[in-house]
């Protein structure tokens, strides 16, 4: 498993081994070991697991948790290809308000590492296209916060046309310096890769 450091402190991406044959291909996405292993991460225990369904041109994030110790993520894409997008929302990260973008495709799997407290977003380049979440923390409906997508002083690379399909939710999301001064995000120093499951909940579409 090859792992490249991304402009985000403690992001990745990861490029898993690919084993063709006949029938097909086997791709080992995950395995807790090898993970370990990987520049700067710490151990990662999945917790929970989401699957979204979008249609060609949806955008979802910019979604981060601000619990106590924050939630990790490994983001894949199962079918179709997306533009995901991995913002530092960290107030007082060395690389705050940086964000890399990673074009994730089924045809060839990688994915994405984002560390606890960081942003997550993604643009649908194809109907159909399936993302596949891994967590390290339960959800908690509280925790779960946005800031905008749309927000011109990141300036993501989110089509403006045609217009994008978002929730109401992700729409009315604070650009980032307001999501700062109303103590919305979560803190650098206090997010870790340590965490431990709880009760479920009803979840929500990540």
């Amino acid at each position: 498993m090859e792992a490249r450091e991304l402009a985000v402190e403690g992001a990745l991406e990861i490029v898993p081994p690919l084993f063709p044959d006949r029938r097909g291909a086997f791709c080992p996405l995950y395995e807790e070991g090898g993970f370990a292993e990987l520049p700067g991460t710490p151990r990662f225990r999945v917790v929970r697991s989401g699957l979204s369904v979008n249609h060609a041109g949806v955008v979802r994030g910019v979604h981060y948790s601000r619990g106590l110790s924050g939630t990790a993520k490994v983001v894949l894409c199962a079918a179709g290809e997306v533009l995901d997008l991995v913002v530092d929302v960290r107030a007082g990260s060395p690389t705050f308000g940086r964000w890399e973008a990673v074009r994730l495709s089924a045809a060839r799997p990688r994915a994405v590492y984002c560390p606890p407290g960081v942003g997550h977003a993604f643009v649908s380049l194809t109907e159909g296209t399936t993302v596949v979440y891994l967590m390290s923390t339960p959800y908690r409906p509280g925790d779960e916060l946005a800031v905008s997508v749309l927000d011109p002083v990141l300036g993501l690379p989110v089509p403006r046309r045609p217009e994008p399909v978002m929730s109401e939710q992700d729409r009315a999301a604070p650009p980032l310096t307001e999501a700062l001064e109303r103590g919305l995000l979560p803190r650098y120093g206090t997010c870790s890769g340590n965490s431990s499951p709880g009760v479920r909940e009803k979840e929500e579409s990540t």
